[in-house]
């Protein structure tokens, strides 16, 4: 199948070619047509799937009728609106809208919090038919009275299960109160769990389904190794593996705001470029950080979770589990930042005695058992005792122990969710 058979506009055909892609992948190939339709859409597939170009595309198509070089504001009203969790992905899904949409006068925009709303204001004030916004920072500038959805057409919820996660679904709801009722919906998840089900049949209308994965399904292209060592060797060992196997772009995972920021200066007093990326970080602090990393600048990112989902970086060759996640699904989105688009990638784990339930966890979700390999010089001590993770901090002793890395596990507690999500 080729771009052509899937019947978009020659000037979306000369974008595609223009980013060197030649077929579609599968949920392109599916998806396309049938947003093309008109019709509502629950879309399952995980990060690096082609899952943004399959709802752009066809988007671009459905509004190139409204396209207008025209400077009045007018001219421009928002005629689709793209929700997704956080900044990073917003800003990468309105890149996406540029890119493909290069040949075609639509404007374009996005907001969320973390920056000066004024020059948002701004933006959507001269118009834009195509806006892609956080949940928190699209209610503020409608209790401004920025927002017109009178002329919406196409309304897409990306990544909602990490919307649900993070604590967004009453200002999903809100948001989607505000909407014409005769719309177009589109709905894409990494996972359908019974929540998902529920948003979809609040929102959508007779929804086609489009699932391009098993069910919880970790990449198939990842090679997944575990390396069992001691919590307090965690480091020593991934310094060690960087440095003896000449990684570059490194992606590493760990629970907390604060492990994160550890880690990353005890990899440069390592020797090791390294720089962290999470919600406390300042969104100019997120942007450099993310393009040093793309352009090799910076060996090693160390990312929690919600600041790397949807982190779109091509090729990345290596991911690593510093820490393993509460939640056996995430497991899944991490590794998916590596083996994308064709490429192999590892995703390595390094698990200590204390993290063996959360282990067990990830490989019933998956249905078997990760290989296991102890490196040479860091096989672990039998007789350090198991300190039990729970809500994200160890609690076999008083005070919970301390994290791996050498951290405080005062700062491994997490910290009590903003009510909206608004931080985003």
């Amino acid at each position: 199948m080729s771009f052509e058979s899937l019947g978009l506009l020659p000037e979306l055909l000369r974008a595609v070619r223009e980013q060197g892609y030649e077929t579609p992948t599968p949920i392109q190939a599916q998806a396309i047509p049938i947003v093309l339709e008109g019709r509502d859409l629950m879309g399952r597939a995980q990060t690096g799937t082609g899952k943004t170009a399959g709802f752009t595309l066809p988007l671009l198509q459905r509004l190139a009728p409204h396209a207008s070089a025209s400077a009045s504001p007018a001219r421009h009203p928002i005629r689709a609106l793209i929700l997704t969790p956080t900044r990073e992905l917003a800003m990468q899904v309105e890149e996406s809208v540029r890119t493909y949409g290069r040949h075609i006068p639509l404007r374009s925009t996005t907001i969320f919090g973390g920056v000066n709303i004024n020059p948002q204001t701004k933006a959507l004030r001269a118009g834009v038919e195509i806006l892609v916004a956080t949940p928190g920072r699209l209610l503020d500038h409608q209790q401004q009275g920025n927002l017109n959805f009178s002329q919406l057409e196409v309304v897409v919820l990306d990544e909602a299960d990490r919307m649900l996660d993070m604590g967004f679904i009453r200002d999903i709801r809100k948001i989607i109160s505000l909407l014409p009722a005769q719309r177009q919906t589109l709905l894409f998840s990494a996972t359908f769990t019974d929540e998902i089900k529920q948003l979809a049949s609040a929102f959508l209308k007779n929804p086609a389904l489009v699932e391009v994965t098993p069910r919880n399904s970790a990449a198939e292209l990842v090679r997944q190794v575990v390396h069992p060592v001691d919590r307090e060797r965690k480091r020593a060992l991934l310094a060690h593996l960087i440095q003896s196997r000449g990684l570059e772009q490194v992606l590493v995972f760990t629970r907390t705001k604060h492990g994160a920021n550890r880690l990353s200066e005890q990899l440069d007093k390592d020797g090791i470029s390294s720089m962290a990326i999470h919600g406390n970080k300042s969104q100019p602090q997120r942007i450099k950080a993310l393009a040093d990393f793309k352009k090799g600048a910076v060996r090693v990112l160390v990312a929690t979770d919600i600041a790397a989902r949807g982190l779109d970086i091509d090729q990345l060759p290596h991911v690593v589990n510093y820490e393993l996640p509460q939640v056996p699904e995430d497991y899944i989105h991490r590794i998916g930042r590596t083996g994308r688009a064709g490429s192999e990638g590892e995703a390595l784990s390094l698990v200590c005695v204390d993290e063996q339930r959360l282990l067990k966890d990830i490989e019933k979700l998956l249905r078997k058992d990760l290989p296991k390999q102890v490196v040479t010089g860091y096989a672990p001590d039998p007789s350090i005792p198991a300190e039990p993770i729970e809500n994200g901090r160890r609690s076999g002793r008083p005070g919970g122990g301390r994290p791996a890395g050498g951290s405080s596990s005062r700062a491994s507690a997490p910290r009590p969710r903003r009510s909206g999500g608004r931080a985003q």
